[in-house]
């Protein structure tokens, strides 16, 4: 398949640099460094996915979960106002 391709300045300076050193065609470096990449990704996708196993863990007793913003003005209040200024 022919295609145009637009590429980073330093991506084929390397490309150009590698077909070089073979003594291959410029695409040929192109398509084998192409299908490296590829094979990487695709064992990366091969990785078991990451699996999150959620823990119930309750509020402390006598604590309204419906008044936590009061308890949280009640606190800054406390802080606010203390004279020490801690």
């Amino acid at each position: 398949m022919r295609t145009t391709l637009t590429l980073d300045d330093d991506v084929a300076d390397f490309l150009k640099m590698q077909s070089r050193l073979q003594g291959r065609p410029f695409n040929q470096v192109l398509n084998d460094v192409l299908r490296r990449g590829i094979a990487r990704a695709s064992q990366r996708s091969e990785l078991p996915t990451f699996r999150v196993i959620p823990n119930h863990s309750g509020l402390v007793q006598g604590v309204d979960p419906l008044r936590l913003n009061q308890l949280n003005d009640d606190v800054d209040v406390e802080g606010f106002t203390r004279k020490d200024g801690r």
